[in-house]
Formats: structure tokens, sequence, C-alpha cells
């Protein structure tokens, strides 16, 4: 039975699952598909499992159903049938990406790519490549800082990451309509798979993006922006000794061209997170799918 115990407001709910609140409230007037409970002032209050099944609702849509037919899938389940997929789906991705995982640190090519095919042919790319790949960059990361892994470990995983995200963007279509989008590593940082990962989010979605990746000069970086004249640039930043300089150059282009929304991530900057500088905060991009749609729709 559902948990009739309003936790988290529409604001929550609007940033966990990164959709604008005006869209639930549509929702919940047209197809009925939510009813929250009421607080004392009359504010909506949702249960987690409203929460899991507007999420699945989201999954659908984002794999190309319309908001109806997706509704009309919900309405052929009930909810537990709901949570039942949304909890077997989430453990066969962490299966797959614990498998993977072990596969490329024994450096076995051959099953890591019989296992990445397996996930292709069960998630959507973008599911393959924002949670599976991007969890084990995270994991690869985090191991090889530990000394839980030797260079030659992280080396090879980020290659084969490199090469296969690599491919599956390039091959994405681009929505014309949409403002351009220049994507950079911060000065001297080496590390791009993020950025890369970043770059396929934004691609998935249609966007224009100018993929420039590591090694570019802070004066190369200005001369495109002038020649491109881009909506957002995004700066990636992994390695937290040259987070300095990221966040300077991020300041610096966002005074000489106010125009632009600029936009940081990477594993170096989840230490600013908490910083009171509303200056750096507004830059910060989040690491969760579900904060990267958010900082997009709060820059558009």
């Amino acid at each position: 039975m559902e948990d009739q115990a309003g936790k988290y407001n529409i604001k929550a709910v609007s940033k966990l699952l990164g959709i604008h609140p005006g869209t639930l409230r549509a929702w919940e007037r047209r197809y009925q598909l939510i009813q929250p409970v009421r607080n004392d002032a009359g504010h909506r209050l949702y249960t987690d499992e409203q929460l899991k099944v507007l999420k699945w609702i989201i999954n659908k849509v984002d794999n190309g159903f319309t908001i109806s037919q997706a509704v009309e899938l919900l309405d052929k389940h009930d909810y537990q049938e709901v949570m039942e997929e949304e909890t077997a789906n989430y453990n066969q991705i962490g299966k797959l990406k614990k498998d993977l995982l072990s596969s490329l640190l024994k450096f076995n090519e051959t099953k890591s790519n019989e296992l990445l095919d397996q996930a292709f042919g069960v998630f959507s790319t973008e599911k393959v490549v924002i949670n599976i790949l991007g969890g084990i960059l995270a994991d690869v990361g985090d191991k090889w800082e530990k000394k839980e892994i030797t260079t030659a470990h992280e080396h090879f995983v980020t290659s084969f990451l490199r090469t296969k995200i690599g491919m599956v963007f390039h091959n994405l279509p681009v929505n014309g309509l949409l403002p351009k989008v220049i994507c950079v590593c911060g000065p001297e940082e080496r590390h791009e798979i993020g950025l890369l990962i970043f770059t396929f989010f934004l691609k998935r979605r249609g966007y224009e993006t100018i993929y420039l990746g590591s090694g570019i000069p802070e004066d190369d970086v200005f001369l495109v922006v002038n020649e491109v004249e881009p909506k957002m640039i995004i700066i990636s930043c992994t390695m937290s000794e040259y987070l300095k300089n990221t966040m300077q150059l991020a300041e610096n282009l966002h005074n000489h061209f106010p125009y632009l929304s600029v936009g940081v991530g990477g594993h170096a900057i989840k230490g600013l997170y908490t910083t009171d500088d509303l200056k750096y905060n507004s830059f910060f991009v989040g690491d969760s799918e579900e904060e990267w749609t958010k900082w997009l729709k709060e820059k558009l």
C-alpha cells in the first residue's frame, strides 16, 4: 500500500527530477497522474512512491514516449509493479556497472565490449553513458586518488571510455533552434571523460556543441567564444590543483562576455558547492543528470 505521508514539496520534486513545477501541475490537472496530499497551508506534498512514479514517467518520456503514452502505460500497471520495475532496473544497472568495471580493471577489452553491448541492448543510450560509464568514471577516479589502482589501470579505463563515448555522441542530431555550447577543460586539466559525458548529455538533447577538450590556452578559448558567439560555455576540472585557474577562467569569461552563461563542473568542484560566494555558486552545473537539467533550465 502506498505511504500517504507527504515528504517533498513541489520545489523539492522539481529539483530532484529536473522538471518545472508548472509541468507537474499541468500533468496533475490534465492526466490526474499524481494526487499529492496537501498540508495545512494547501501546499502539495509528494510521497516517496509518488516520486518514483514521476521518475518512471519522465524516464519513458526521455526514451521517446509522449506524456499521454507514458500515462497510458502507467494505467496498465499498478504502483507496486512500477516500484518493482524501477528497483529491478536500478539493480541491473548496478550489476552491469560493477561487472564492466571489474573487467576493465583486468584489462579484458573483449569481455568489456561484450558487457557494454549487453548494456546498450537493455537500456537507453543515455542511461548507459551517464549512469554506467559515468559511474565507472567516478569510481575509477576515487580508486586512483586512494591509490587502490595504478596509473596504468586509470589510463586504460579512461581510454576505453573516451573511445566508446566519442563513437556515440558524434552521430547525434542537432536542433538548430537550440543555442550553441562550447565544452572545454580548465587550464592544464587533462582529464576529459567527464566533459565528454556532459557533452553527450547536451548533444542528446539537440544542443550544437563545440567540443574543445583539453590543452586549450585561455587566449584561444576567448578567440573561439568571439568567433562562435555561443550561449553557454562549460568548463570541466577534475584535479583539485587546477581548480583555482579554472575558476579564474570562468570569472574572466563571465566578466568579458555578459551574455554568456558560464558553467563549471567536474570532480574538483564538489568541495566548493557549499561556498558562500554566490558569484561562484552560479557557475556550478552540479554532478547529476537532475542537477544538469535544472542548471540548463535556469540559464536558458
